[in-house]
């Protein structure tokens, strides 16, 4: 096997839970292989290098291995290897979430509790 779809790919290795999510992913742009933006069709190929931005962070890998099929997490770990710069940018990015805090996380809730708007009247006196 020379290539195989880039959608398949991720799926198999476990990036993406299901192969319609990783084909979503290439079409909103979050998928770069070696560089350029990829569509779900493109073939992956070993030793490319892609960038995937997923909600786990954003990853810089290099493909070692193909597969179609997916397996045990440990086995799709085999199929790529991590940049240094890709894990230097993962760190960095942790560390800056470290430093926000827990407010980081309560500014993407969305609308308030009714806990949370309790607080607020209290607050500005009006409850």
């Amino acid at each position: 096997m020379t290539g195989t779809r880039i959608d398949k790919w991720l799926w198999a290795a476990r990036f993406f839970k299901t192969r319609e999510q990783s084909s979503k992913a290439c079409d909103l742009g979050r998928i770069n292989s070696n560089g350029q933006r990829s569509k779900p069709a493109r073939e992956v190929r070993v030793g490319d290098i892609l960038q995937i931005k997923n909600d786990a962070g954003e990853f810089e890998i290099e493909v070692l291995a193909l597969s179609e099929q997916r397996g045990a997490a440990a086995i799709a770990q085999t199929l790529y290897r991590e940049t240094e710069a890709g894990i230097e940018a993962r760190k960095k990015a942790a560390e800056e979430r470290k430093l926000l805090g827990p407010m980081a996380d309560s500014y993407t809730a969305g609308r308030p509790t009714k806990r949370d708007r309790r607080l607020i009247h209290q607050f500005n006196g009006r409850g």
